[in-house]
């Protein structure tokens, strides 16, 4: 082995990496979930068209955009495709709570939706960096992703505790950069423990990209 290989083997055997931070990705079902996700559309045009005080507080707190955050924020309670796009996101929450060594859905304690609400983004909607406070695990499905729309950007934690570090080289390992995209993708989720700051920048496309957001506290 040419020495410089051997240096950076070395060197790789001395590094631990600790304090992980951990982003779970995948289909919402094996097959596809294009039927689902059509009846799920066709819910949100529904909602979108009726919820009066969803669209008067997008317009002062959420511009171009829409999202029934602040209106009907329990979707998983109130409509039947909710409820069942749940029962499958919650095979997913168990699977990474498994992941990160939780002590949840034990005889004591157990992972549960709390909170369910669409978002829609058309051209200049945007995210900006947030966290989701009070909640265990926080996570996206995505239901229209057009071609060229924006992804969702996760925020190294520890980037505020930075003071003197220097900059990151453009070619850097995805564990050692500070921000990480995500492509997003109809019929797929992203999960994610909602202390994780994250942002969607502005929607570059004309076509709306449509997602159901999410929240699992631990009781």
């Amino acid at each position: 082995m040419p020495p410089r290989r051997r240096s950076r083997a070395r060197v790789a055997r001395r590094v631990k990496a600790w304090f992980p931070t951990f982003i779970y990705e995948a289909p919402l079902l094996p097959g596809g979930a294009a039927a689902l996700n059509r009846s799920l559309l066709a819910d949100c045009r529904k909602l979108r068209e009726v919820d009066e005080e969803g669209l008067r507080w997008c317009r002062k707190n959420y511009p171009d955009g829409y999202t029934s955050y602040a209106s009907h924020s329990r979707l998983h309670q109130t409509f039947s495709t909710f409820t069942t796009l749940a029962r499958h996101i919650d095979r997913h929450v168990k699977a990474f709570a498994r992941a990160l060594d939780f002590a949840a859905d034990d005889q004591r304690h157990r992972l549960e939706m709390t909170d369910c609400w669409v978002n829609v983004m058309p051209r200049h909607a945007v995210h900006s960096l947030h966290l989701h406070p009070l909640a265990t695990i926080s996570g996206t499905y995505y239901l229209k992703t057009p071609r060229g729309c924006s992804t969702i950007r996760f925020e190294d934690p520890r980037l505020d505790r930075m003071m003197a570090s220097p900059p990151r080289r453009p070619d850097a390992r995805p564990e050692n950069k500070q921000q990480i995209a995500y492509d997003v993708r109809a019929g797929h989720l992203v999960l994610f423990e909602s202390w994780l700051r994250h942002e969607v920048r502005p929607s570059t496309v004309d076509e709306e990209r449509v997602s159901v957001s999410f929240n699992y506290n631990w009781f």
